[in-house]
């Protein structure tokens, strides 16, 4: 009988300790679902969370208790974090924080992921010099190549003996920080010969182009003479039929590029008569190189110029150009919009 007493008396004493504990327990737990379904606060303009390589759950609380303060409590976002199977796989990376953003929401987009994308546009017309400037003086990027040479960068895209100019495919680029500029320049590189390799496999019949190569160089100065996407296809209609009759491109842009640092602005008719590999006035056919990154307009018009008769054309002054089937009309609007243009 004393044992069954001492046995209902602590059976009483644990069933009063509970009924005193639950409604805190209860309280807590509430608090608990309440802090990871809420959102954190964030101001908003937002606000950006670095994840660096290491960092566990406990580190990523401390970073977000610090000001502006998102966190009330650092103890439910790892027992979230932990309980709910995230912990492990939260990976390093730049986010967003968002205003109306949950801890529970924050760490699923962690574990998921879900970094910033940082933007670089590679601009149509650039040269290679320039796409390497832009690469430098973005700051989210790894450099590694700023020590190399053109070749040696080209070397360690996989593409010894290969000139860079033009094999990259102008376009918008996103990326997380920390991407490695070589992975870039190879994403560019890759989609350059994609589009190339369609474009070149829907080309007109009977082109005076022997292969995709020569369709890269011609869509080269097509960009440079023309930023009206109207116009390309006349002009690359133009130099195919210079090109069918043996007749020099006399392309200015070619003549500018071969010029490098030497070029000041100033195009003389010196420069246009002095031999060199871009001069198109004294050499025939396509210069020995692309001289600038061509864009899918441009890639179009080298595979389907336009028909027509014109072998001649002469800027107009308003961003366009007028076409010519003689010399003699070429001459005539030469001094037309060249007068104009003074």
């Amino acid at each position: 009988m004393a044992g069954s007493t001492g046995l209902r008396r602590w059976l009483l004493s644990l069933t009063a300790l509970a009924l005193i504990f639950a409604p805190a327990l209860y309280l807590g737990y509430a608090d608990y679902r309440a802090f990871i379904n809420t959102p954190l606060g964030v101001p908003s303009g937002g606000l950006t969370l670095e994840v660096k390589p290491g960092m566990g759950i406990g580190a990523i609380a401390q970073a977000l208790q610090r000001p502006p303060g998102l966190l009330r409590s650092t103890i439910y976002l790892e027992v979230y974090a932990r309980f709910s199977g995230l912990a492990p796989r939260l990976k390093a990376g730049e986010y967003a924080l968002i205003p109306g953003m949950t801890p529970r929401s924050l760490l699923e987009r962690i574990a998921a992921g879900q970094v910033i994308q940082h933007a670089l546009t590679v601009v149509e017309g650039w040269t290679f010099r320039q796409l390497r400037q832009a690469l430098a003086e973005q700051p989210k990027l790894i450099h590694t190549l700023q020590d190399l040479s053109d070749a040696g960068i080209m070397a360690r895209l996989g593409r010894p003996g290969i000139h860079p100019e033009g094999r990259f495919f102008p376009d918008t680029y996103h990326f997380p920080a920390g991407t490695r500029d070589q992975a870039f320049l190879q994403r560019a590189l890759i989609a350059m010969d994609q589009r190339l390799v369609d474009f070149w496999g829907h080309r007109a019949p009977n082109l005076p182009l022997h292969d995709p190569e020569q369709a890269l160089i011609l869509a080269s100065i097509i960009e440079k003479e023309t930023g009206q996407t109207a116009e390309r296809a006349q002009i690359a209609g133009v130099f195919i039929r210079r090109l069918q009759r043996d007749m020099p491109l006399q392309t200015d842009p070619t003549v500018i590029y071969g010029l490098g640092a030497a070029f000041d602005g100033n195009l003389r008719r010196q420069d246009l008569l002095t031999d060199a590999p871009y001069n198109t006035y004294t050499r025939k056919g396509l210069p020995p190189t692309p001289i600038a990154l061509p864009g899918a307009a441009a890639l179009i018009a080298a595979v389907q110029p336009a028909s027509g008769d014109a072998l001649y054309f002469v800027a107009n002054g308003e961003g366009g150009h007028v076409f010519s089937r003689t010399l003699e009309e070429h001459n005539q609007a030469v001094k037309r919009y060249q007068l104009k243009a003074k």
